[in-house]
């Protein structure tokens, strides 16, 4: 079964599946007929020697130069060739794809005014596994993201270079393996393709779905830590959060619950009256960042299946409109929120797993939770490492779209810096796997010296920690556990075995 690709419903799960999973794209009847009438209206316009951005002049600073008829083909071309202009590593395959995908999903508006055959190679590059090499860097997040989408419509070109079953290549030989035939940019085809702030977009929409799945892992991080430090769980009940109306803190009021459910620490009298603010407060921050989550998912669905263009071809009214429909910053500015939200949940992690470290605060556990504290040392240096990691998320979380730098002879003088978000998001989470996966390791680990039964879901969990990270007795190099550990949460391996015993989490 393929994704039917309309401009309209494309949802974040169905980028994922695209982009990750291989799940193949169609182009919607409807939508090609549109992208038909806007091509058609385009031509006719060109015909009455109309002038229009981008078809028969130059671009940026430069569309006050009026193009020669000889040269409104070629121009295309050289925009396309010359706009190739990043750096840097290239990006991950999954980035690339869902790139393309949203900018699939504009053109099927039939807004863009560019030719089917150019949209359909889009779809077929999906689906046969063809993707561009895009370096990384290069983006301002304005005027879209020109260079890396220029560098993916080499390919169409049957130049620059691509990853085809996992080997990287010519993009012409990428291409003619594939079975498939470049193409040539005729009027307006070029920018079309990249005249949006498509795979910022597209790299927002997995980053949200990875950040949510890594949220839940942190609800399930506390609910272990917090069997481990004998916490009272009556700070916990929904009714209370309820009263003060935040949808997010109720949803992980009730995760942390479910987790405990069947827990010994539920009917035992020794356990403090009150929490520290790290356990005690856990449902408020954290629901809080779903609160946030919800917010930059609705703002990239919003984007995903709108119109980010320019010009824009307004076909039932017969005229053309030119704005700034590429400008990043709707997409950018949610994406400093959820950054900043993980390294806020993070820091959290951190004050919690310094408790179960601290004996003075962990309720009678070792120092360090050793088995033979002196001789042995424990996690005590697992701390340090994730004291590196909070502090690297500190440095990330400062913004990036207040530090705009004006291009184009300041044509275009204020950008998004879009790009520099996401790729700092992403960096932010990458330290987060690493912080949360710690702290179930100590939670685990103080667990082993508790004589009572914890809950359903937090023994599920115990469970799939002991599958990656053996029991700590002694001594022993910690790195080998930390990746392993790390790697489980971004793999969603412990969520997967909590979620088998008490069913899905909110």
């Amino acid at each position: 079964m393929s994704l039917k690709i309309t401009g309209h419903n494309l949802k974040i799960e169905d980028v994922v599946k695209v982009a990750r999973g291989g799940e193949k794209a169609e182009l919607h009847p409807d939508a090609e007929s549109r992208i038909k009438k806007c091509r058609q209206m385009l031509e006719k316009k060109i015909e009455a020697g109309e002038v229009i951005y981008g078809v028969n002049t130059g671009i940026g600073n430069l569309s006050d130069v009026a193009l020669k008829e000889e040269q409104i083909e070629d121009f295309q071309r050289y925009l396309i060739i010359s706009h190739s202009a990043g750096i840097g590593d290239p990006a991950p395959e999954e980035h690339v794809r869902a790139g393309l995908l949203s900018r699939i999903n504009v053109h099927a508006h039939g807004n863009s005014g560019c030719r089917p055959e150019v949209t359909k190679m889009l779809v077929e590059m999906l689906n046969r596994g063809v993707t561009p090499v895009v370096c990384e860097k290069g983006s301002v997040g304005a005027s879209g993201d020109l260079a890396p989408m220029s560098q993916a419509t080499l390919v169409l070109m049957g130049l620059g270079e691509a990853f085809y079953k996992g080997e990287r290549m010519s993009g012409a030989e990428a291409l003619k393996r594939a079975g498939m035939s470049p193409v040539e940019m005729k009027v307006r085809d070029g920018l079309a393709l990249i005249n949006g702030s498509n795979l910022i977009c597209g790299i927002g929409a997995l980053l949200i779905h990875d950040s949510m799945q890594w949220l839940k892992h942190a609800e399930i991080a506390a609910a272990m830590t917090m069997e481990a430090l004998k916490a009272n769980f009556g700070a916990f009940d929904e009714k209370i959060h309820r009263l003060r109306g935040f949808k997010g803190a109720v949803a992980s009021a009730r995760n942390i619950m479910r987790m405990v459910e069947g827990s010994d620490l539920l009917t035992m009298k020794d356990k403090n009256l009150q929490d520290a603010y790290s356990i005690r407060s856990t449902p408020q921050v954290l629901g809080s960042v779903r609160d946030y989550f919800r917010w930059a998912r609705e703002q990239v669905e919003i984007e995903l299946n709108g119109v980010a263009d320019n010009p824009i071809f307004l076909t039932d009214e017969d005229r053309i409109v030119s704005g700034a429909n590429f400008q990043g910053t709707p997409v950018a500015m949610p994406f400093e929120a959820v950054g900043t939200s993980i390294s806020m949940v993070s820091a959290m992690s951190e004050r919690r797993l310094n408790r179960l470290m601290n004996s003075n605060l962990s309720a009678g556990l070792n120092p360090f939770l050793a088995d033979d504290p002196g001789i042995h040392s424990g996690m005590m240096l697992s701390q340090y490492t994730v004291d590196m990691l909070v502090t690297e998320q500190k440095v990330l979380s400062t913004p990036a779209h207040i530090h705009s730098l004006p291009a184009s002879a300041d044509q275009e003088d204020f950008v998004s810096m879009g790009m520099n978000t996401v790729l700092k998001t992403k960096q932010i989470l990458d330290a987060g796997y690493g912080i949360i996966g710690i702290e179930m390791m100590a939670a685990a680990r103080a667990l082993d010296m508790r004589d009572y039964n914890p809950g359903t879901g937090t023994q599920a969990a115990y469970n799939a920690v002991r599958e990656v990270v053996s029991r700590l007795d002694i001594n022993r190099p910690l790195y080998p556990d930390h990746n392993a550990i790390k790697d489980a949460i971004r793999n969603v391996t412990i969520l997967l075995s909590v979620e088998s015993e008490i069913g899905a989490l909110e």
